[in-house]
């Protein structure tokens, strides 16, 4: 199967590289416990004539397998198979020893090799237009897993799309996306399944047809999103899925946990992370973190694929607000676009080019907005500002590239790095000139007023641009459709720098990184709401937006912000509430 390169990486537990190219992560006992815990909750195992199936698709040394037999009550054990897939064989036996070790009496089928190759294999490889136009045979009563994670850059695009076409995924592809729909059609009617998995998936747009498949094929017990606890040494920001295999709709509404830090002051008490998701509210651990624990259901109210939330009932009254209040959203400006993006930044980008003596400076340079010019309003002024080499132009609303032959000194700068330049061949191969920048944008929205901000930072950072700068691939950036409403730029430049922006944002998003970083991209930025900027009140956000613009290089603009900050929240209809800063 053409699959194999992706899903056999050679040694999946030897180094930390090895790990990253096989989305090896080890199950924390105490989480392994929980999931293993839920498991048994809700499933309605019984003794009786036919073995208990259990699988872990990515069995590792068996954890995850050890803790569900542990929690299986002692008179199923003699009646259980064991079945388990995995790509590294030392792993493999090891797991074999610990469950023989500790559970003589069950049988033990476990496979050297990939649970999505098995998965493959159950229709036949003549088959055109997707893998799932045959039912695969449900085989398994309960499922524990930890699927790998790896990236679409660590697995190859060639091989992503391969996965994608089979399992019938769209946008960027994980392997653990893959192994969510392949146990899906593995699991018998009514099973259960228990599956640690990053929290990506719920929000990004990518995960998208994970999110609708994981609602076609399931009924969701329960999700529990373990945000930035740091359960992993990796850098995975986890989550639990309870899910019972049920083809019909949802009856009842999922339960939905999530866990992440705070500074605010708590008022409840707890040992560990995973105990914490217990309780509702502020919760202190005994290491001295704290955490905002918030429980209530799964938002399915709208499309299959809509980013997953938890929603309250104090929640959604204060959402309802803030849609009576909305005229439109930051979508109704422009298209937000993500910067330029070189794949040679060397040769593109430089902080030294004045000092090159001017017989040799290229024309074609232009100032670049990067993140490190970040800052609320007006960016700052960088000690090193970094130029680029931008060699495209507008002509009659086409993008081309420029004719080197009218910039002499850029053509010879080019020429000199022509063997890096030629080296991403990919570039060509799209059909782009050698010298071509691989994410240029739109060279006629450069000088126009945008809105830019960084991607990911603890506080929203957005501010204006009036200087006609490019911006860096580190940033995003939106300008109006229609030039004669700017303003609406400094309408969204003043909500999307509020404290009711980051209420907001935890409301729709619940999407945070370590440290409580919030990622700012198109499609959450794109569903921030704006006010009438016709009333009285968005006239006042919008003045008091251009004086911060004007004032902040000079400092005291604090009284200003405090006092934008209670119109946007009154604007919405709100009692204003400061976030902690």
């Amino acid at each position: 199967m053409e699959v194999h390169a992706v899903v056999t990486p050679n040694v999946r537990y030897k180094d930390v590289s090895d790990e990253k190219a096989g989305g090896a992560t080890y199950t924390p006992p105490d989480l392994a416990d929980f999931v293993a815990e839920w498991i048994t909750r809700v499933a309605d195992v019984k003794k009786g004539g036919s073995p208990l199936r259990v699988l872990d698709p990515a069995l590792g040394d068996g954890e995850l397998m050890l803790s569900l037999l542990s929690h299986l009550h002692p008179s199923l054990i003699s009646s259980v198979e064991v079945c388990g897939f995995e790509t590294d064989l030392e792993a493999l036996e090891i797991a074999r020893t610990r469950i023989l070790g500790r559970f003589p009496t069950v049988m033990v089928n476990l496979t050297h090799g990939s649970f999505l190759e098995f998965v493959v294999d159950q229709v036949s490889p003549n088959e055109i237009g997707g893998l799932f136009q045959k039912e695969v045979t449900p085989l398994f009563d309960l499922i524990i897993a930890n699927p790998p994670y790896v990236r679409t850059q660590i697995i190859g695009a060639h091989q992503a799309q391969l996965l994608a076409g089979q399992f019938g995924l769209t946008g960027r592809v994980d392997l653990y996306h893959a192994f969510l729909v392949g146990m899906a059609h593995v699991l018998k009617d009514h099973g259960i399944a228990g599956i640690i998995v990053s929290n990506r998936f719920m929000t990004t747009k990518g995960g998208g047809s994970v999110r609708q498949a994981i609602r076609t094929h399931f009924h969701i017990h329960h999700v529990w999103d373990f945000g930035d606890t740091k359960l992993f040494d990796a850098a995975v920001l986890p989550a639990v899925l309870l899910l019972e295999r049920n083809s019909g709709s949802q009856s009842t509404p999922a339960s939905f946990t999530s866990i992440y830090a705070t500074s605010e002051e708590p008022t409840k008490q707890a040992t560990t992370a995973i105990s914490a998701v217990s309780q509702d509210g502020l919760v202190a651990i005994s290491d001295g973190r704290r955490f905002e624990v918030k429980t209530g259901t799964l938002d399915i109210s709208i499309s299959a694929d809509a980013v997953w939330r938890v929603a309250t009932e104090a929640g959604d009254d204060w959402l309802a607000k803030v849609e009576k209040h909305t005229w439109g959203t930051f979508r109704n400006i422009g298209k937000i676009r993500v910067g330029v993006k070189t794949c040679a930044d060397k040769v593109f980008i430089r902080t030294d080019w004045a000092e090159m003596p001017c017989s040799e400076k290229p024309e074609l340079l232009r100032p670049l907005t990067t993140h490190h010019m970040a800052r609320c309003f007006r960016a700052r002024v960088a000690k090193k500002s970094r130029h680029i080499l931008y060699p495209h132009e507008s002509q009659n609303g086409v993008r081309k590239a420029v004719d080197l032959s009218k910039y002499p000194k850029s053509a010879a700068y080019f020429e000199n790095h022509r063997s890096t330049l030629e080296g991403r061949t990919y570039v060509i191969e799209g059909g782009r000139k050698w010298y071509e920048i691989w994410v240029p944008q739109d060279p006629a929205g450069w000088d126009a007023p945008k809105l830019v901000f960084r991607d990911i930072s603890e506080q929203p950072t957005f501010w204006i641009d009036l200087e006609g700068t490019i911006v860096n691939g580190d940033c995003y950036w939106l300008t109006c459709d229609r030039q004669e409403d700017s303003d609406l730029l400094w309408l969204a430049a003043a909500v999307a720098n509020s404290t009711f922006i980051e209420a907001f944002y935890d409301h729709c998003f619940n999407n945070k990184l370590y440290a409580g970083r919030r990622r700012f991209i198109t499609q959450y930025v794109e569903r921030f709401p704006l006010p009438n900027p016709t009333l009285a009140g968005s006239r006042k956000i919008i003045a008091l937006a251009k004086e911060i613009y004007e004032s902040v290089d000079a400092g005291n603009v604090e009284n200003s912000t405090h006092t934008l900050n209670s119109l946007i929240w009154e604007a919405f209809g709100l009692p204003i509430k400061e976030a902690t800063r």
